[in-house]
């Protein structure tokens, strides 16, 4: 027998589309910055707990790729 979902119970399916997350420092500990990938604003921070020196990750929102630095190779004329 098929089961509807029940509503109303905040349950997300899925990833959180149209946000990513970083890696920050907050006062020398690691902590969690969501931010909204259409603005580039600042959405929330996830601050380590009381005596912990990371926190955790955000559920379901995607990491951001750190950048890499890509050596450029010059041309050189003959």
């Amino acid at each position: 027998m098929a089961v509807n979902k029940p509503t109303g119970d905040n349950a997300r399916k899925g990833a959180v589309k149209k946000r990513s997350q970083t890696r920050s420092t907050l006062g020398g500990a690691s902590a969690w910055t969501k931010r909204n990938k259409a603005s580039g604003e600042f959405i929330g921070v996830k601050k380590p707990a009381k005596g912990k020196k990371a926190a955790k990750k955000f559920k379901g929102v995607r990491v951001e790729k750190k950048a890499a630095n890509k050596r450029v190779a010059k041309k050189t004329r003959r």
